[in-house]
């Protein structure tokens, strides 16, 4: 990590700036008060009045992480051109979960910080973060006709766990070594059978 020497001004933000270049480099285990106190030319002591405690400063650290993904789903959203409602919604399902990959890929050191903050399940209701903005979507999918109500129950898991858990193969495990190419790719044929998983029933019941 490059030092960035404090001389005056807002401690706080600098060593908060600190971390998260630190967290983009190595992650959580960037993330020690005494060593970004050094990055910044200051006691620990002195650092310790900002933040108590490492956790103190990884609450901070996640709080960037998450408006950074928030800010990459809404981006892939802002692409979605449909205006027929069922495409429309089956598309905005799928960007939301382009975006999520998108920003572990592009910062999985913070990606990584981010899930370790938040050890307790968010309950989804907040539609300015990334479980309340997949809740949405899938509400919407329900409202449209496509996603069978009978089915709504326990979808956000389901589509969560599977698009986490293709970001943390990406990220860090063995699709780590996939081109570009064939990666995106494969995550396009993941949210297609995502997609065709919650609209079997829907379109089974259309054609009755």
């Amino acid at each position: 990590m490059t030092a960035t020497r404090y001389h005056h001004g807002n401690l706080r933000q600098a060593l908060a700036d600190a971390a998260v270049a630190a967290a983009r480099e190595r992650g959580p285990d960037g993330l020690a008060v005494r060593e970004l106190a050094r990055s910044v030319g200051v006691s620990h002591n002195a650092a310790y009045r900002h933040f108590a405690d490492r956790d103190a400063l990884v609450g901070v650290v996640a709080d960037a992480g998450l408006a950074g993904l928030v800010t990459a789903m809404d981006r892939r959203l802002g692409e979605v051109t449909a205006t027929e409602p069922v495409a429309r919604a089956r598309a905005r399902l799928t960007a939301l979960g382009t975006g999520y990959v998108d920003f572990a890929l592009a910062e999985p050191g913070l990606f990584q910080v981010l899930f370790t903050a938040y050890p307790d399940p968010p309950d989804g209701s907040d539609a300015s973060d990334p479980y309340g903005m997949l809740n949405a979507a899938l509400d919407d999918l329900v409202a449209v006709g496509y996603l069978d109500p009978a089915l709504r129950e326990g979808a956000d898991v389901t589509c969560w766990s599977a698009v986490h858990g293709f970001a943390m193969l990406c990220v860090g495990g063995p699709l780590r070594q996939l081109p570009p190419v064939v990666r995106d790719q494969a995550l396009a044929a993941m949210l297609a059978s995502l997609d065709r998983a919650y609209g079997v029933r829907a379109e089974s019941s259309r054609a009755e």
